[in-house]
């Protein structure tokens, strides 16, 4: 039970930390996560919710692909780092 909860986690860490590198490079993601968070109109901010999580999601998906096509030997070796690092911690 507790592996799984640090599973999670580091799961949940990871998808944190890709979401605000993306916020930090691109504006796209920048302005959605900014009319998510709205301060002056929460409660239509949770009207909206459940579509700007979709919107969000897409463009984060686009950005990443958009990025990664720019900086595709970065992301070669981050992904070959990755599968080492795995392999690393699974013996």
């Amino acid at each position: 039970m507790r592996r799984a909860i640090g599973d999670a986690m580091m799961t949940a860490g990871s998808a944190l930390t890709l979401v605000l590198a993306l916020v930090l490079l691109d504006d796209r993601v920048r302005d959605q996560i900014g009319a998510v968070v709205d301060p002056r109109h929460p409660s239509a901010a949770l009207a909206d919710l459940g579509h700007r999580v979709n919107q969000i999601a897409a463009i984060v998906a686009v950005a990443a692909r958009s990025q990664s096509i720019d900086h595709a030997p970065l992301v070669i070796f981050a992904l070959a780092a990755t599968v080492l690092v795995l392999f690393m911690l699974r013996t």
